[in-house]
């Protein structure tokens, strides 16, 4: 297990450096000038001439991508062109939002999902699994934008003044606040841990628990919702449809029969048994669900008002902020290895015939 662990990870190294080379040569060969992208009716020739040899982009694409792995390996992800705030700060106050928004929708899509499947599969051909199905297909269906607005427009106007009103936008009501865990903790801006720590207190959820701020808390949860039902429902459709299909497949083996005949009650055969092979395949489509649901939740985060991932690389890919753009690649591509590892590394534990060796 050790050794795989170890090979999976070195092997992820070109996989870093070719996503890294390939987002820094496309979003130069963009056509576009970054300096009339970010100046707009200020750029004269003269103000970009003098732009372009300050920010170094008159250099040669192999000379511009040296210096910047030599940045990366200092643990530097450059300055933003746009707002000239260091990009490790705007990914510290950006990503907890997104990651956030991610694990819940993957909640949703993953309990959902599954629950919808195993229905379908133990009713196949029947009416039940007949209309598991057709709402599948219709959750796959239904693009996000329409979805969230539609939720929006039904919980936040047709049921206002009921108890099923849900907030439209934003992470927390107005008026209701959280403490900053670095003052709590009482972490220097001079101290190693400090950007950690600031990662942990933007994540508004854990924040609120690990402070205590219960009305906070709950209210982060209600805020939460609807955007994770409306980013989450396509990965739930796909889910459930994969789950039917690969339980059916399992159902229909001898071992299913025999344990059958032997009198195990139907749901020690479907959870004990069943479940634990047809999962394999699931658990791929949700691990390749999560690191898409990190990288394309743009849609979500500007219907419900979300700062997040999605909105500022949205924001600087129109105005050519380059090193915005591959920190955030080079920071969800990473995301999206170890999601992929932890995948892999759950086969042995659903199936011990596996080995990873």
């Amino acid at each position: 297990m050790t050794r795989y662990v170890i090979g999976r990870l070195v092997m992820a190294i070109p996989v870093i450096f070719g996503i890294l080379f390939i987002t820094f040569a496309l979003a130069r060969l963009i056509p576009g000038d970054p300096c009339r992208a970010i100046l707009g009716e200020k750029a004269t020739d003269i103000v970009c001439d003098k732009f372009i040899r300050d920010k170094g982009l008159d250099q040669p694409i192999p000379v511009q991508f040296g210096v910047y792995l030599g940045d990366i390996f200092s643990g530097d992800f450059g300055t933003s062109l746009r707002t000239k705030q260091a990009v490790t700060e705007i990914i510290i106050e950006r990503l907890p939002q997104t990651i956030e928004l991610t694990i819940a929708a993957m909640l949703f899509a993953s309990l959902f999902g599954i629950v919808l499947g195993m229905i379908a599969a133990y009713w196949a051909n029947t009416k039940v699994d007949v209309a598991m199905m057709i709402g599948a297909n219709i959750g796959v269906s239904m693009p996000v934008f329409w979805l969230g607005l539609m939720l929006a427009y039904l919980f936040a106007l047709v049921l206002k003044d009921t108890p099923f009103w849900l907030p439209p936008s934003g992470r927390l009501t107005p008026g209701i606040t959280l403490d900053n865990l670095t003052a709590v903790w009482g972490i220097s801006a001079d101290n190693g841990l400090y950007p950690v720590v600031t990662f942990l207190s933007n994540l508004t959820l854990l924040n609120a628990l690990l402070t205590g701020n219960w009305p906070a808390f709950f209210d982060a949860i209600k805020h939460l919702i609807l955007p994770a039902v409306a980013l989450g429902t396509i990965p739930m459709s796909i889910i459930a449809r994969m789950t039917r299909s690969s339980l059916l497949e399992v159902l229909g083996l001898d071992y299913i029969r025999t344990a059958r005949a032997k009198g195990l009650r139907e749901a020690v055969v479907i959870f004990r048994h069943a479940m634990a092979n047809a999962m394999l395949p699931v658990v791929t489509v949700i691990g390749l669900s999560l690191g898409s649901l990190l990288s394309g939740a743009v849609l979500t985060e500007t219907i419900f008002g979300l700062s997040g991932v999605g909105r500022v690389m949205y924001e600087s890919i129109t105005a050519r902020d380059y090193g915005v753009v591959q920190g955030f690649v080079v920071v969800i591509a990473l995301i999206y290895l170890f999601a992929n590892l932890i995948v892999d590394l759950s086969y042995a534990v659903l199936d011990p015939r596996i080995r990873l060796s």
